[in-house]
């Protein structure tokens, strides 16, 4: 690696110590970090500005995010709704024993303690309850994608606004190092121009397809069915219908919205990119039959048009669940004429290899004179050649040990609820990354190109060429 490289690879190292170090400091050390068996979380005293928090929806992913902000100083949780009761029992064994739970979200809502929520809901209930929490006077922390469905956006956009409350989306690499360290390095010129992304996020495992486990006190005695459906059509109880809700176009988005949506985050951290004007997609089901209506494979293409912030390109988005060649992995190739930058979840590579400054040429069929002739004006022409030049360099960037982007979103969230400075991820990044993911959808079962206005944050008619 040359010196200028090794330069720019300590600079990242400063960096990530920095950024590691200042994650470290907002959050409880290792130590003392919330464990899988544990009475914490509850009316913990702090010599730090409380933040009264609580969780709708105790499952995998609200279990993830409320463990996340407690190591955050001076977070206090005081109370989690869930529609079952087994996560409410569960809540009190890992959290508190005297925490607060209750089925009925607006039990949680109407208490003067809470200052924030997080709200990890099966997708369909996002956005009725990110309203109803800020015009109750609370921030939110929303999982992704923030909507259900597109038209429910613009409403809670304008909610946040005219509140005034904090509104921070859950995908959490908007506030990676690394991610921030691919913008740097795309800025910088290092790949020439862009002009393709691949992105990709593939699995091969059951539990990888949604197939989580079914609690075998399922019933109606023990969940509260009715208000789980909520705003979805009704229908009887059915047990894999709640906790399996990804699968179903009633509760969730698909892969699109689970995981598109991140890649669509990531992207736009990177490029700076307000978003594309028009989704292709296609796919289905093609191993995971069983009874869901949300495809197990679904590719796209999505154009993005010139910015200021970038030129002309293309993206390609694939999912894959059940990927054969070991699953689990996930990606973004940012390819430009001068090179190509890697971001994995764990590092980021930038190739460059710049375009050669000679044509070449193609004279095997000249009659020979001809050839001789030729080779002596060319040669006279490129007389170095450019080798050298074109010689490939490569610079990797890793995350340093124990950071967890899960954890600095999270921070970055509870320190805006402190502070009332702007967070990375609002509302209107949060609907620019979740409208397009969700067009992939519309567009394949449309069969059709669907078009988005990013600026405006809406579908139109899809562009021509």
């Amino acid at each position: 690696m040359n010196e200028s490289g090794d330069a720019t690879r300590r600079d990242f190292l400063r960096l990530a110590a920095v950024t590691a170090a200042a994650t470290a400091a907002a959050v409880r050390p290792a130590s003392a970090q919330v464990p899988e068996e544990a009475a914490v979380g509850c009316g913990k005293p702090s010599s730090d500005k409380r933040v009264g928090l609580a969780t709708i929806g105790i499952g995998g992913q609200g279990t993830s995010d409320t463990k996340a902000a407690l190591k955050v100083p001076g977070v206090e949780l005081v109370a989690v709704a869930d529609v079952y009761d087994g996560r409410l029992k569960r809540a009190k064994e890992v959290f508190c024993g005297s925490l607060v739970t209750s089925r009925d979200y607006k039990e949680i809502l109407a208490r003067p303690d809470v200052d924030a929520v997080i709200i990890a809901t099966p997708d369909h209930w996002h956005s009725a309850l990110a309203i109803e929490a800020m015009n109750a006077g609370k921030d939110v922390y929303v999982e992704k994608p923030m909507v259900h469905r597109i038209s429910q956006g613009l409403g809670m956009v304008e909610t946040a606004r005219k509140t005034g409350r904090i509104c921070q989306v859950g995908s959490q690499r908007v506030s990676s190092i690394l991610y921030a360290k691919a913008k740097e390095l795309l800025a910088s010129g290092g790949i020439g121009n862009l002009n393709l992304v691949e992105a990709w996020w593939n699995r091969n495992s059951p539990q990888g397809a949604w197939q989580y486990t079914l609690p075998p006190d399922a019933s109606p005695a023990t969940v509260d069915w009715e208000r789980f459906l909520g705003p979805a059509p009704r229908r009887p109880f059915e047990p894999v219908r709640m906790f399996r809700w990804r699968n179903y176009d009633d509760y969730g988005t698909g892969v699109a919205g689970d995981l598109f949506v991140h890649l669509f985050s990531g992207l736009h951290v990177v490029t700076g990119s307000l978003g594309p004007t028009r989704v292709m997609a296609t796919g289905g089901l093609r191993h995971w039959k069983d009874g869901r209506d949300a495809p197990d494979i679904l590719l796209a293409l999505v154009d993005y048009p010139r910015a200021d912030a970038h030129p002309e390109f293309t993206l390609s988005l694939k999912v894959n669940f059940a990927d054969g060649s070991g699953g689990g992995e996930e990606g973004f190739r940012f390819v430009g004429n001068d090179g190509i930058i890697n971001l994995g979840r764990d590092n980021v590579t930038l190739s460059r290899r710049p375009q050669s400054k000679e044509p070449g040429h193609s004279i095997r069929t000249f009659p020979k004179a001809m050839q001789e002739e030729f080779l002596k004006e060319y040669k006279a022409k490129y007389p170095g050649g450019d080798r050298e030049m074109r010689a490939s360099r490569e610079e990797t960037f890793r995350n340093p040990p124990e950071y967890s982007d899960t954890d600095h979103h999270l921070a970055n969230f509870i320190d805006a609820v402190r502070t009332r400075k702007p967070v990375v991820e609002d509302a209107s990044f949060g609907l620019r990354a979740a409208g397009p993911a969700l067009l992939c959808n519309q567009s394949l079962a449309e069969g059709q190109a669907v078009g988005w206005d990013p600026v405006a944050m809406r579908v139109v008619d899809a562009p021509r060429g």
